[in-house]
């Protein structure tokens, strides 16, 4: 993690803050501890300074005196820049964030001090920041002229998802004599989102252009696949389909002319997600030492097929689940809704009991009647008999089109797609083969009923299910 970068501003009019950014806290500062103040660091160095006199006094020993006399003239300069320190409560402190603090994605937190006094101010800020988003606390030095606001930024990598607590800013102020300094404190503590990977999210809705431009050129060659919601009438034109003429048209108009069709808006797109054990696995990031759990890829997939299908005009939904209901969002459309998702997203948290799909099963077929789109983010466990979950997105499939994503372990693929050079892992290639050859069958028995059913890696997972989805819509499958 980068070091904190130092940057002193003038200016006392704060930026705006970006979308979903946390709100901008501050606070005038109060003293810490009965005793609120202490030396700086020059105060030392004039000490030390003053054991100068300790040569001359080793020859004339009366010089000693002068020694006494400098050690009492840096106590008094103390006590003066004591005094000159302005109060706490004249001096603010400020925590502004510049973006959302999303998972997994570096992001930049200011910190500063808005000094209200006539005096040039030197400042240590310490921001209680949790150890989720960095591995120690960071220390800031800044210079805050007098009647002036100066900041500093430091950079977070949060690990994990949901509402976190950011604590109190510590600030140590001096003024530029440097002897003595107060230590205060200002309640700036806050609750903040830690939302899943919009990066990620906004990456993915290129998808959305391709399938626009692929829209556009099958209109122009004027192939058949574009769906069946009615757009507009034009005449005829050697190659279209003879059951797409509009023949009260034709008849008005004594010659031939067809209907063009679009891709449909407004269906219902589901968004189902597993929060049980098995989406606890933790699997590395490419290219990175952090560490995200299964739960976090499938979120970050079902933020990014939201944003596309919401841009589509289609209505979404989620359901995420455990042993009980974590989060239900009926289907909807628009910016506000997708923030609703963005936020319940945030919210979805691993569980470790094994989830309950039979729950899960009955409250999307209870609270879902038109036929739907259903994307099903799981894995399933290796049991001798058929996996729950397997069993209810069949039951979906009876009245929904289901897309059934489970989610692999990169470590068992390469374990059995490495060649093995003694026999312990012969026999541990051996039973991932076997568990792969087991996983195969039963996502192959899926399919035979009508599902599209996928073994994902985790990296993969997002941009499967965007291009799924957009396969979907082109050939008018729902």
């Amino acid at each position: 993690m980068s070091a904190p970068a130092s940057i002193p501003v003038e200016s006392a009019t704060p930026r705006e803050p970006r979308p979903f950014a946390p709100p901008r806290v501050a606070a005038r500062l109060s003293s810490l501890g009965k005793i609120p103040f202490g030396f700086g660091p020059r105060f030392f160095v004039a000490l030390l300074i003053g054991l100068l006199w300790v040569i001359p006094a080793w020859w004339a020993p009366q010089l000693v005196a002068g020694l006494y006399l400098w050690d009492g003239l840096v106590v008094a300069v103390f006590l003066l820049d004591l005094l000159r320190l302005p109060k706490p409560q004249h001096i603010e402190t400020f925590r502004e964030w510049g973006h959302a603090p999303s998972l997994a994605t570096k992001s930049e937190i200011t910190v500063g001090v808005q000094n209200f006094t006539p005096i040039a101010l030197r400042c240590r800020i310490t921001d209680e920041t949790p150890t989720v988003f960095r591995s120690a606390p960071p220390t800031l030095n800044v210079f805050c002229a007098p009647r002036a606001r100066a900041e500093a930024r430091f950079s977070i990598m949060p690990r994990v998802r949901g509402d976190i607590a950011v604590g109190r800013i510590f600030v140590r102020y001096r003024t530029t004599l440097g002897f003595a300094e107060r230590w205060t404190v200002a309640p700036t503590a806050q609750t903040v989102r830690v939302l899943p990977d919009l990066e990620q999210a906004r990456q993915q809705a290129l998808y959305l252009i391709r399938s626009k431009q692929v829209e556009m050129e099958r209109r122009r060659k004027r192939q058949r696949g574009l769906g069946r919601e009615f757009e507009s009438l034009r005449d005829y034109r050697q190659g279209d389909d003879i059951r797409d003429i509009a023949w009260p048209a034709t008849a008005r108009r004594h010659s031939l002319v067809t209907r063009v069709f679009e891709i449909e808006r407004s269906q219902f797109v589901w968004i189902v997600l597993d929060a049980g054990r098995l989406l606890r696995a933790e699997v590395k990031q490419d290219n990175s030492s952090l560490r995200l759990s299964k739960l976090d890829y499938a979120v970050n997939a079902a933020l990014a097929l939201a944003q596309v299908a919401v841009q589509c005009g289609d209505k979404v939904g989620l359901l995420a689940y455990g042993r009980s209901i974590q989060q239900n969002i009926g289907p909807g459309r628009g910016a506000a809704h997708l923030r609703t998702i963005v936020d319940s997203l945030s919210q979805v948290h691993g569980e470790a009991s094994e989830a309950d799909h039979s729950m899960a099963t009955r409250t999307l077929l209870n609270g879902q009647q038109r036929r739907s789109l259903i994307v099903w983010i799981t894995d399933f466990s290796e049991t001798p008999t058929l996996p729950e979950v397997i069993e209810y997105a069949t039951q979906v499939t009876r009245r929904h089109l289901v897309v059934f994503a489970a989610i692999s372990q990169p470590d068992l693929i390469t374990v059995a797609h490495t060649t093995p050079n003694d026999a312990d892992e012969m026999y541990r290639h051996a039973a991932a083969l076997e568990i792969e050859h087991r996983r195969d069958l039963l996502l192959r028995g899926l399919r035979q009923r009508g599902v599209f059913a996928f073994e994902l890696v985790p990296g993969l997972l997002a941009s499967t299910l965007v291009n799924q989805y957009l396969e979907i819509k082109e050939r008018n499958l729902l």
